[in-house]
């Protein structure tokens, strides 16, 4: 299991996909006009990251099914 794993079925709905990506670039833009440039690029790169992942090179994951 990865720290970071966004190939989780957790994000197989388009909504939660969009709703982390969103969430994740108004953090940043929200940290650039508080004058925290820092964070700023912090959460822009995870937003760019997510946005990768969740729209580039999505493929969507099955769910483990626990016996």
């Amino acid at each position: 299991m990865k720290f970071f794993d966004l190939r989780n079925p957790f994000f197989n709905p388009l909504w939660r996909r969009i709703a982390t990506v969103s969430v994740t670039g108004a953090w940043a833009v929200f940290e650039l006009v508080s004058g925290s440039p820092g964070w700023s690029i912090m959460f822009g790169a995870v937003a760019a990251y997510c946005a990768y992942e969740f729209f580039v090179i999505w493929t969507p994951q099955k769910q483990e099914e626990d016996q």
